[in-house]
């Protein structure tokens, strides 16, 4: 079994070229890094007790239960002394709360948005919520404090689920200690250690040969249960290294711990902030490929838009309007149903899996023809290319650049659901539809949110955001999801007017005066922007950007607070020493309209509205936002370019040194390969998936022999998955 094939293993994943001693297995004993690995062949649920699957309409739609327990709950226990805490008497923003007798559920029901973008959106979200989160004592002084722990939901997309698994599997710390660590229990996110090259750009050397190694160990490990991989599955292992709990500098590079593995998305009820109500309730999103379609660009509206909760993977698309058990995620089910009784699968929802599927934007930057990933930064791009490489020597895969799910959703809505027939789902990148707020699920009806939060830090111009994102959800809505969304309310209907307006530079409430509340809820648009104060920008950093100096990242988090706290003043450089009220003004209106009668709008809070609401009949101007500079400045330049400096002649020498080796190794390699027969490489894998693939990216690894290069490891399950 896995233990036994353990010496061929170490020699498959040790470095081709030097000595590498890679790293033992792991402790079978421990929490391993094989935990990544789903349980297959369980036993399923008593089916005339509990199913798998719920099915709803559009019209009659329904919450998971638990989800529907714990909002609730929370609302009735928690949330109102969290809104008295944040907002006091009410006196600040000119009302008498203690006279308005507010009931729990008359408080606004409140969601947040954490944007797609890679590091940027991750960093900018972490430095945004901390402005919103009353733990901080500059965010509590300044008013902004408690919009966090007022929030019923929170989501996330791509970049935006990194944090939010961040969030939940270190048990919601403060934001600073989250990402920069606290010098005890967390170790922060340590970005300036490369996603796919950790110990630099040697992919050889024995610190990455150990770690690419772990990685590739954990995908055996889930390939070995039937379960198709891809280039998902070591992504998902790259970003646990960098934002579960179990990685610490001290243990990078060994198997000291499972580095994330085995840590599901099922079991954040779990966590000891969740089961005290201290935290929003997570919805993470991902967009999903027509099977078969094999579509290598963005999407448009149409695809099947799924969101991940801790109860269910599920669409509330009119189309679909499904959820599945996501315990037994994993799991094949026809109609509604397993093969069998002990057909089921646990484990399968890894949390480092589910932030991978919604960050996996392969199909789009992936070329196979000439093994390049487009946008990433030459060594990040080889890092991935190198582990894809080796994987598709041991394992067989489905589509490689999607994340693989066994459907739960074959046989149902036939009439209407795209991959009603497809026995597997291509889960892709969340905001590969132009989506790259996570709005979709905290517009379902049945959540019937009153304000939505929005932190937005698309890179669409200059790498700040024009809108394209709120305008594309608008249309989505307003098209397709008319049954079964609330509507979005009015904004600038082009990228080019949201610019013009200025709205997509400082903090902007839309919807704030509807005929009736339950038209539309308020949206507290808080992009990311340059400073106010006229500096140089340093958060419009490139989506690919998976490097960041301690130092930038610092800065980075003060400046996306900074934005979120200080708000603006028109036709200055200067704060607003008001926001704070303004801010608690747009969440709390929308408890005051649904009050019968409705009081009236403070005197505070109507020239807050004045100066941040947007009036589609008298919009705002950019011209109030003078002196705002898009040019990116790196804050720490000297970061990366003095290790340069100091390595330049090595580089320049194992450059030369690497040239010549491939160049033999080439030669090697052809004459080695026509002398191979070509059944060998039928026994590994597709040709144009592995041995093409590896061959061509990694000539060196092909000069050993046959015995030691690529060699089958052990028998693959017999698991078709036909679509």
């Amino acid at each position: 079994m896995f233990s036994s094939r353990l010496p061929l293993h170490l020699v498959l994943l040790s470095c081709l070229l030097t000595d590498l001693h890679a790293q033992d297995p792991p402790d079978p004993f421990q929490d391993s890094v094989t935990d990544y690995a789903p349980q297959t062949n369980v036993e399923c649920p008593d089916f005339s007790t509990t199913s798998l699957l719920r099915v709803w309409t559009p019209q009659n739609q329904t919450l998971h239960p638990r989800e529907d327990e714990y909002v609730n709950t929370r609302a009735q226990n928690v949330l109102p002394n969290a809104w008295k805490d944040w907002l006091g008497d009410g006196s600040r923003i000119g009302y008498d709360l203690g006279s308005l007798n507010l009931t729990p559920s008359a408080w606004p029901k409140i969601g947040i948005t954490l944007p797609g973008g890679g590091l940027r959106a991750a960093q900018f979200a972490a430095g945004a919520l901390s402005g919103l989160d009353s733990r901080n004592e500059t965010a509590k002084a300044a008013g902004t404090g408690g919009l966090l722990q007022v929030a019923s939901y929170i989501s996330g997309l791509s970049g935006g689920s990194w944090i939010t698994g961040s969030l939940f599997f270190n048990d919601f710390p403060t934001l600073h200690n989250l990402v920069l660590g606290d010098g005890n229990t967390l170790d922060g996110w340590k970005l300036d250690l490369p996603f796919a090259t950790p110990d630099g750009s040697d992919l050889f050397s024995k610190k990455n040969q150990a770690w690419y190694g772990s990685i590739i160990w954990s995908i055996i490990a889930k390939a070995q249960k039937g379960i198709d991989t891809s280039l998902t599955d070591p992504w998902a292992r790259m970003i646990s290294y960098h934002f579960l709990n179990q990685t610490t500098r001290a243990n990078f590079f060994t198997n000291d711990s499972a580095h994330g593995a085995g840590q599901l998305w099922s079991n954040i009820p779990l966590i000891p902030s969740y089961q005290q109500y201290l935290t929003p309730f997570p919805i993470i999103v991902a967009d999903s490929r027509p099977v078969g379609s094999n579509l290598t660009t963005q999407l448009d509206l149409n695809p099947t838009v799924y969101e991940i909760t801790p109860m269910e993977i599920a669409s509330y698309d009119p189309s679909l309007s499904a959820g599945m058990n996501l315990t037994f995620a994993g799991t094949h089910l026809s109609n509604g149903k397993p093969e069998n009784g002990s057909a089921c699968v646990l484990g399968f929802d890894q949390a480092g899996f589910i932030m991978g599927s919604s960050a996996s934007l392969f199909n789009q930057i992936l070329d196979f023809a000439h093994n390049t990933i487009a946008g990433m930064d030459d060594k990040d791009a080889k890092g991935l290319l190198y582990t894809l490489a080796r994987q598709l020597s041991q394992v067989r895969t489905r589509a490689d650049d999607v994340a693989n799910w066994p459907s739960p959703f074959n046989g149902i809505k036939q009439s209407t659901f795209q991959d009603a027939n497809a026995t597997w789902l291509e889960l892709i990148d969340g905001a590969s539809n132009s989506e790259n707020v996570p709005y979709g699920p905290l517009f379902v009806r049945k959540r019937a949110l009153d304000v939505i939060v929005t932190l937005e830090s698309s890179a669409d111009q200059n790498g700040f955001p024009n809108g394209s994102s709120p305008i594309t959800t608008a249309h989505r809505l307003s098209t397709l999801l008319q049954s079964s969304h609330q509507q979005f309310p009015p904004i600038p209907s082009r990228p080019d007017d949201f610019i013009s307006t200025g709205v997509n530079a400082r903090a902007t409430f839309f919807g704030c005066d509807p005929s009736s509340p339950n038209d539309y809820p308020m949206l507290i648009y808080l992009p990311n922007a340059p400073p106010i104060n006229g500096d140089d920008s340093i958060t419009n950093t490139a989506t690919f950007q998976l490097t960041y100096t301690f130092k930038h990242t610092s800065l980075f988090l003060d400046a996306a607070q900074k934005l979120v706290v200080e708000g603006f003043k028109p036709n200055t450089n200067d704060p607003d020493p008001n926001f704070g009220a303004c801010l608690q003004c747009a969440a709390f209106d929308r408890a005051r309209m649904k009050l019968s009668p409705a009081p009236a709008r403070s005197d505070i809070c109507t020239q807050c509205f004045k100066q941040y609401c947007y009036d589609p009949q008298n919009p705002p101007s950019r011209d109030e936002l003078p002196n705002r500079s898009q040019t990116f400045k790196d804050p720490d330049p000297h970061g990366l370019s003095n290790f340069l400096t100091k390595n330049e002649f090595n580089f320049i020498g194992a450059a030369i040194g690497l040239v010549v080796l491939i160049a033999v190794l080439i030669g090697g390699a052809i004459w080695w390969k026509k002398r191979k027969d070509k059944k060998f490489y039928k026994r590994i894998s597709n040709t144009l998936h592995t041995e093409a693939f590896a061959i061509q990216t990694y000539p060196a690894a092909h000069s050993k022999s046959e015995s030691q290069v690529y060699q089958p490891l052990y028998e693959m399950p017999n698991h078709q998955g036909q679509t």
